[in-house]
């Protein structure tokens, strides 16, 4: 399953759609804007919250947390030894962890599982200036979830350089 996410509106309080290979509108980045902390929802086309995402606000090292129904499903977080490439730890809330590495401020990195690939963002497939496609290779693998993570690292790598 491919996805198109246009990436020049990824400010806070900004809304884009992500699409499929198709470009039917598949889910809607909704930035929430005059919050304390970064805000995201990922909703589905009829409006319903699928995702929430947000900085949390207490931590020694930026951490981003990704919650379904109230209930955390994931916290993203850089890792600390990463010398030649950016790497990002997504800790499940089972205790599960997922490794995201590459070129994240160049929209080019993979997230895997236990050295198994789930999904692979990239610039390369698209031909539209300032998108980035996120390509999901599992088809158990859970689309929304895997899209929040790519949001998240993104938004983390992007703040950091910003420093």
């Amino acid at each position: 399953m491919r996805f198109l996410v246009r990436d020049r509106l990824l400010g806070i309080g900004d809304d884009y759609w992500i699409e499929d290979d198709q470009g039917n509108k598949v889910f809607l980045v909704d930035g929430k804007a005059m919050r304390l902390r970064d805000t995201f929802e990922l909703k589905d086309v009829r409006g319903r919250v699928l995702i929430d995402i947000r900085k949390k606000m207490f931590a020694l090292r930026d951490t981003m947390v990704i919650e379904r129904d109230g209930e955390a499903l994931a916290a993203i977080r850089r890792k600390r030894l990463s010398l030649l490439r950016n790497h990002y730890r997504v800790t499940l809330a089972d205790g599960t962890e997922l490794d995201v590495s590459g070129k994240i401020l160049d929209h080019e990195f993979a997230v895997e599982y236990d050295g198994e690939l789930l999904a692979v963002i990239s610039r390369r497939w698209r031909h539209i200036r300032e998108t980035y496609g996120v390509d999901v290779v599992r088809d158990d693998a859970d689309p929304a979830l895997l899209i929040a993570v790519a949001v998240c690292v993104i938004h983390l790598a992007e703040k950091e350089r910003e420093g």
